[in-house]
């Protein structure tokens, strides 16, 4: 178990470093390609103008910026690392991987989803606190949880 956690603690810290501290044009890149993935989604489900650029606009009064701390990663990487961290084969760490990749890329553009609806449906800027803060995080972290739990269920021993 201690040698877990302190894998799992260097993993986080490598893969915060390289992949999304603005520490390296692949950061860059990598942050960029996935808000763009994340927007590019978005769009199929928002309604006609309303997705401009990276924002989502409510109403005429107020938007949702969509930014580089939305988009996904750093969820992503906090599986990750607990993923490197277990002791399994490289084959299976690199499936559950690519398995976490997608369903929270998919997750995480519901999550915005919700925070939209649940703001325009509701007192506005009020109700985006608790369903980005509350629900939309819970969400995640509930995905990732279930995500880290069928990967070590299926670790052969």
């Amino acid at each position: 178990m201690k040698r877990f956690i302190v894998l799992y603690f260097l993993f986080l810290v490598l893969l915060f470093v390289f992949f999304y501290a603005p520490t390296s044009a692949v950061s860059a890149l990598l942050n960029e390609g996935q808000s763009k993935l994340t927007l590019f989604l978005l769009d199929l489900f928002l309604k006609a103008g309303q997705l401009q650029g990276a924002d989502i606009w409510i109403n005429p009064h107020y938007k949702i910026i969509i930014n580089k701390a939305c988009n996904g990663i750093i969820p992503i990487l906090f599986l990750f690392a607990s993923i490197l961290a277990y002791p399994s084969g490289m084959l299976h760490k690199l499936f559950w991987m690519i398995m976490g990749y997608i369903l929270f890329s998919v997750v995480n553009v519901g999550r915005i989803l919700l925070v939209v609806f649940v703001t325009q449906t509701g007192a506005g800027h009020e109700d985006f606190y608790w369903s980005h803060d509350l629900v939309g995080n819970v969400l995640l972290m509930l995905t990732g949880l279930g995500l880290f739990i069928a990967f070590i269920k299926t670790v052969r021993r």
